[in-house]
């Protein structure tokens, strides 16, 4: 589904593109999620090796993302392989705790997440 959405633009909008989606997506998929992640030990190997090079790519996505934006001067860290993977387990986070039913819309979460990620990476608020 990230493959097919396709952002554009500077490394700051597809930091907020790629927040946005990842929220939006794991939190309108709950069951698939967990599943997604919890039962992956129950996957025969081939299929866990395509999982694991899915997995992959959804990373370097966003480590990409990382690395044009300390190229462009809009991000500040040391390791964006390291920051790609705390971003991703700090969205992925938001399963644990969101409902719908909740004091904050989903466009709330998205963009009090977004600003915490910039912050994460030396971004501007």
């Amino acid at each position: 589904a990230r493959a097919e959405r396709g952002a554009g633009g500077g490394a700051l909008d597809r930091l907020e593109d790629f927040t946005r989606f990842h929220i939006r997506y794991h939190i309108e998929r709950p069951n698939e999620v967990f599943i997604a992640y919890m039962e992956l030990r129950n996957l025969e190997p081939a299929n866990f090796a395509v999982i694991e090079r899915l997995r992959g790519e959804y990373e370097s996505e966003l480590e990409g993302i990382l690395r044009d934006g300390v190229a462009e001067g809009v991000f500040h860290l040391t390791d964006p392989k390291i920051a790609s993977l705390a971003v991703i387990a700090m969205l992925t986070g938001v399963n644990t705790w969101y409902r719908p039913q909740g004091r904050l819309t989903l466009d709330d979460v998205e963009t009090l997440y977004s600003d915490m990620v910039r912050g994460a990476v030396g971004a501007a608020v």
